[in-house]
């Protein structure tokens, strides 16, 4: 009898999957996605949230087997995942799945690492394993889309944790029906809010997405079972969230249509749907050429999810990576947004600040997601606008390798680790051969 439920389609697409049946434009975006995260978790290792994340699991650690990157220590696979998890998406500067808004690879990539590097498995097998998972993240999240996130749900941190479970299953080895009941016990998991983005409430939810669901796989291999319909029950995960779930995003075209080959990198350390905006502004500046006391206001067009998170106050570096405001100044003030320029002494910048008071955002519901528009007025009555649908870092305009290559190595400068910098380069794109994780590991700890 062919299967029914969500998860059970899902735990023998995972079960079923062959390493030798990816194609190598799929093994390469896993290669290019782990790259791109742990760069981004080597720019944070000094970060006091990061710091005291480590702290606090390392007074609850198991047996040390599992490095924490950019910290010289291991905890167990549970812990080292969880503080991963957490430096790898802090700055917002990591990899989204634009449909979902979803940030594939942190709530995945940590807990496949750390259970590899405590069994001895390939780097392949990781591969092979993120893939899977990040499919079923995005599945999921497309499936519950946009009603989960506009109720309050951190998206990264729920269908995150489903990800970490079907890609620890993978790694496991575990059958088709274990695989299933691993996603059902996720959905028990699942949790991270909206309302917390601006804290380190967020932090915790993250951290949390591959520690449960690496859990999940765990309690599935010695006989845990969940519900059949955990997902798409009248009392499942999507009907507790959001909307019911849209089962055919989650089932689909399976194997043919990949979701994590949609994923995109950044070139800035904010929040996708801001990226139009920075280069939009990058634009005018370059066209217009006028000091910014000649500019009498900016207007920011976009959609609905774009002014829902960033037309805010600037309080603090959370504020800036997810502001409207801060973005469009950047740009066409200091005419850069690299990561100093979200921290807090550009924050409380005096021309920064009072540039901010300029802008203004629009709603504008017939531009998609991702996109928007600048509309520059001059003092002396001057008009210029630019549109930007497709930013730097899109789907349609991927950061190349080499560009990644490039972010990694100003990440690992930045976290203090220019000297790893190379080393951990090769191991990366060089895992698909390696017999084991340990290379990278040590380049990374």
């Amino acid at each position: 009898m062919s299967p029914s439920y969500a998860g059970e389609i899902l735990g023998r697409f995972v079960a079923e999957s062959r390493w030798e049946d990816m194609a190598p434009v799929l093994r390469q975006e896993a290669k290019r996605s782990i790259l791109n995260n742990l760069g981004c978790g080597l720019g944070v290792a000094k970060d006091p949230a990061v710091l005291t994340a480590l702290a606090v699991m390392r007074n609850f650690s198991g047996a040390p087997v599992a490095t924490v990157i950019g910290q010289g220590v291991k905890l167990d696979p549970m812990a080292a995942s969880f503080v991963n998890a957490i430096a790898c998406n802090l700055l917002d500067y990591d990899d989204t799945h634009l449909q979902t808004v979803i940030h594939p690879t942190a709530p995945v990539a940590p807990a496949l690492l750390a259970l590899a590097e405590q069994r001895g498995l390939s780097g392949a097998a990781v591969l092979h394993a993120f893939l899977l998972g990040g499919e079923v993240e995005c599945r999921i999240g497309n499936a519950v889309s946009p009603g989960h996130y506009a109720r309050g749900w951190h998206i990264t941190s729920t269908c995150g944790t489903f990800g970490a479970a079907a890609g620890c299953a993978k790694l496991l080895g575990l059958s088709a029906e274990q695989t299933w009941h691993a996603i059902g016990i996720a959905a028990s998991q699942a949790a991270g809010l909206v309302e917390n983005l601006p804290t380190a409430a967020k932090n915790v939810g993250v951290g949390n997405a591959p520690r449960n669901g690496m859990l999940a796989a765990l309690l599935a291999e010695q006989g845990y079972k969940a519900a059949p319909a955990a997902i798409e029950g009248p009392l499942g995960f999507a009907t507790a969230t959001g909307d019911a779930a849209d089962l055919t995003q989650i089932t689909g075209e399976l194997g043919t249509r990949w979701e994590i080959a949609k994923n995109t990198y950044k070139p800035y350390p904010a929040g996708i749907v801001f990226h139009a905006v920075i280069d939009a502004c990058l634009a005018l500046r370059e066209e217009v050429g006028a000091a910014p006391e000649a500019i009498a206001s900016v207007t920011v067009a976009g959609d609905a999810l774009l002014l829902a998170r960033g037309d805010r106050a600037v309080n603090n570096e959370r504020d800036a990576r997810v502001s409207i405001h801060h973005s469009a100044a950047l740009g066409l003030v200091r005419g850069r947004a690299g990561v100093a320029d979200f921290e807090m002494p550009a924050v409380v910048d005096p021309a920064l600040a009072a540039f901010r008071g300029k802008v203004a955002a629009q709603l504008d519901d017939t531009l998609p997601r991702g996109a928007a528009r600048v509309t520059l007025r001059l003092a002396d009555g001057r008009e210029f606008q630019r549109l930007v649908i497709t930013p730097r870092g899109s789907y349609e305009r991927p950061m190349s390798d080499a560009e990644l290559d490039a972010k990694f190595r100003d990440n690992a400068a930045i976290g203090g680790f220019s000297d790893r910098a190379d080393a951990a380069i090769a191991a990366l794109w060089g895992l698909d051969d390696a017999a084991d994780v340990t290379k990278l590991m040590t380049a990374l700890a």
